[in-house]
Formats: C-alpha cells, structure tokens, sequence
C-alpha cells in the first residue's frame, strides 16, 4: 500500500445499521480449492451490483495447491486481492501476470475470456479474497481487460487515529482507488483497525454495502461482528461508522444497484436464459476468445 498523509474522519449524520449476519459457506472450487462463500447467489440481488464474494486461507497446501485450471467467464467482472502467496494468472488472450502479498487484479470478462490462476508456492499461507462485480446489460459484451497491481501500487492513507485504509476501489477521505467504475460506482476498501479506533466513511444512500470481518471483531452502530462474519448494513443513512475495541481487519465494499435481471449459469452471468445459452454455445464451439 502507498499511503498518503494522515486524514481525518469523515463526517456522517448518522451510520448505518446492521440488516443481517451472515455466515459464509466451506466449498470448494477449481481443481479442489478450500474455500468460503461469503455472498451466495441468494443475496445477488439486495447486494446488487455483487455477485459473489469467496474468501480463501490455508497454511496447508492441499487446501489450494492445484488451483483454479482453465476456465470460462462472461458477463461481469472479477477483484482478487490477495492478503498473502503468489498467484499465477494466464488467459487465452495471451495476457499473464504473477499476483504477490498484498497486491490485486482486476480483472473485466466482458464478452468472454478462458484463464487460469494457479499458485506458485508449495508451502505456506494463501490468503486473499475473490468478489465478482456485475456488468450492465449494455457492458456485458465489452472487450476483456486486466490489471494487476503490486502492493506498492494500491493507494492508502492512514487515520488521524491510526486506521490503515487500502483504497482498492472507489474513493475514501479524498484519495482515489487503483480502480473506478462510472456506472456500479464500487468502493472496495481493506481496513485494518488498530484496538481503540473508529472510521467512518461515506456513503451513498441508495447504494448497496457490506462488511466482511476477517480477522478481530467489529462494532457497527452498537452491533457486534465477529470474526468470519459478513454484515449487511441497512441502506439509507449517508454513511458507516466502523469500532474496533481490539486489533481487526475488514473489508468494507459498496456499490450502486444496477436493478436488472441476473440470469447466471455457473461463471456465466448476463441478463436472460437466452444469453446464457449463447455463452455456453459461443464456449463450447470455441469463440470465447476475447
């Protein structure tokens, strides 16, 4: 993370509340990877425009050592953050690139794309997340891109208070993300809170937000959340107001509702059946090529 000077709170009316907990689901994906559904296809749609976000962290290889093997998306975009390990990324476009501690792709399917991540240590800790981002019915056949970022490269800035913020989308206290989006407007933020500190962000009244705790515990407007727990906070105050009584790490992660049909087959996901049968056709006679 490059930090920026120090900044002060943000200034809200009055925080958000919090909806619902949830508790991730244990799977598995790829070629047997361990990991943690966070946001599942039943919460799509009250936490439009997110699809899916998986959490990922095991010290034991077996756990992810075959990674995710060549594979189909369309329709909608991907974040990788990685918390610790190294990621091997290859596409049928002839992109590659290497993902390290602390660093982030993303990562825009559009109208297809067939890659691979697959890691490239055989001992130790991977840990990071994955969150799909949906694209708008007019967006979904765009041209594939991706960017990866090195840790170096993803902005921050640290609290007057001490709170360490990585700005992965979005913008925060005046400092804008690695990445920005005009039409889902996501804000994607890592926020690690010493014991004793608060943060406040803005946010949108209308848009959609959550909190994913994955190390500590929180409060949300009086509310615990502990660790391993997603929180779904209530839409409608203009921002957040974030507690740690002890040392924690969360992500906080909004957006804009796009509040079209979500039709989703496996790593497809458009807005009708029809268009999810074209995907599979266009896959499996070999034109998703980019």
């Amino acid at each position: 993370m490059t930090t920026k000077p120090v900044r002060n709170t943000e200034a809200i009316t009055q925080s958000r509340t919090v909806e619902q907990l949830v508790v991730g689901h244990a799977t598995s994906d790829g070629a047997g990877v361990k990991l943690t559904r966070v946001l599942t296809q039943s919460l799509q749609h009250r936490l439009d425009p997110f699809l899916m976000l998986d959490a990922f962290g095991s010290d034991a290889p077996d756990d992810y050592i075959a990674g995710f093997p060549d594979h189909p998306h369309r329709g909608f975009e991907t974040v990788t953050y990685m918390i610790a390990g190294r990621m091997r990324h290859r596409d049928n476009t002839g992109h590659e690139g290497l993902l390290e501690s602390g660093g982030m792709q993303w990562m825009t399917a559009g109208r297809g794309v067939i890659h691979s991540e697959i890691p490239q240590q055989r001992e130790g800790r991977m840990e990071g997340f994955q969150l799909w981002l949906n694209l708008s019915g007019k967006d979904k056949m765009c041209a594939p891109w991706y960017r990866d970022f090195a840790a170096a490269d993803l902005p921050g800035f640290i609290t007057d208070s001490g709170v360490g913020v990585t700005v992965i989308a979005g913008e925060s206290h005046g400092i804008t993300g690695a990445v920005t989006r005009q039409v889902t407007e996501p804000l994607y933020l890592d926020l690690s809170l010493p014991a004793g500190t608060r943060f406040t962000q803005r946010l949108a009244a209308d848009h959609n937000a959550f909190v994913y705790v994955y190390r500590g515990e929180i409060t949300i407007a009086g509310q615990s959340v502990p660790s391993q727990r997603m929180a779904i906070l209530n839409n409608g105050s203009d921002g957040v107001l974030i507690e740690a009584h002890d040392e924690a790490r969360a992500l906080l992660i909004a957006g804009r509702p796009l509040g079209e049909p979500i039709a989703q087959y496996g790593p497809f996901v458009m807005n009708t059946e029809q268009e999810i049968y074209q995907a599979l056709k266009d896959y499996r006679e070999g034109r998703l090529s980019g």
